[in-house]
């Protein structure tokens, strides 16, 4: 079974430390839900869980999905939405795409299921914060890869485009994919786990 695990991992930040001595195990079909008050390194722990932040201890290893490197197989959407305002929808997805692997659903399709589809030639810069949202989510399904990371999945997108992407969150889970999430608000995965980090000093 594709397990993604962090061993005795500790994250500084400056002078200060965030969290240490942290395990934990992300299993293939089951969400694990990262949750703590803000300052207590959630977006941290899964850039270091992504690959994009070594930990200042402890080590991260993704079992059981071949010998790719780990950054080869993470989907990471972090809070900043990755568009660029200039170019087109399309173009932007794209881009994406042909960086990621071009492995999922094709671009028209991809912003078609994320209600974007009219929206295609249209520059970026013009979107609302919850379509550049969707734009950003529609990452995940044009290179189909076996982890997703996700930082605060659901900013800015209303009731509608929640419920979307909870569905495509589970289908990933169901077809034996591995999601972390960090959130402050429910995200209607189905069970799964809770990491909850502590509060600051």
């Amino acid at each position: 079974m594709t397990c993604l695990k962090g061993d005795g991992l500790a994250c500084r930040r400056g002078l200060k430390l965030l969290f240490e001595e942290l395990s934990l195990e992300a299993r293939a079909g089951i969400p694990l839900v990262v949750t703590g008050p803000n300052g207590t390194g959630k977006s941290s722990l899964l850039r270091i869980l992504a690959g994009l932040l070594p930990p200042t201890a402890g080590t991260v290893r993704l079992e059981g999905a071949g010998e790719a490197a780990l950054l080869e197989q993470v989907h990471y959407l972090g809070h900043e939405d990755a568009v660029k305002g200039a170019l087109t929808v399309h173009a932007n997805l794209a881009f994406w795409r042909a960086v990621l692997g071009e492995t999922g659903l094709g671009v028209v399709d991809a912003l078609e299921e994320v209600g974007l589809g009219g929206l295609a030639r249209l520059r970026a810069g013009v979107l609302s914060a919850g379509q550049k949202r969707r734009l950003a989510m529609a990452r995940l399904l044009a290179s189909r890869r076996p982890v997703w990371i996700l930082d605060e999945p659901t900013t800015a997108l209303d009731v509608a485009a929640q419920q979307m992407f909870a569905g495509f969150a589970r289908a990933h889970l169901g077809a034996g994919g591995i999601l972390v999430a960090a959130t402050h608000a429910p995200l209607d995965l189905g069970a799964g786990e809770e990491l909850r980090l502590g509060r600051r000093a």
